[in-house]
């Protein structure tokens, strides 16, 4: 069972590991049943084979959301 505090831990050291990669627009926390894992959104599914399936023994999962845009200031 991963807890949350494990988690954030492998939480940084992929998003730092992830920042440079245009393929992914995101890396965050999700619930997977009673455990937490690392969920990294991608701009496409290519992108995925450049994420590590687990870190620290953390499982990753990944959900192609597509491009982020800022929205204009209303």
């Amino acid at each position: 069972m991963t807890d949350r505090s494990t988690a954030r831990a492998a939480k940084v050291q992929l998003a730092a590991r992830l920042a440079d990669d245009p393929g992914v627009t995101g890396v965050g926390l999700a619930r997977q049943d009673a455990d937490y894992v690392l969920r990294v959104d991608l701009t496409e599914a290519s992108a995925g084979a450049r994420v590590p399936g687990q870190v620290d023994g953390v499982a990753v999962v990944t959900r192609v959301i597509g491009s982020v845009r800022t929205l204009p200031a209303t």
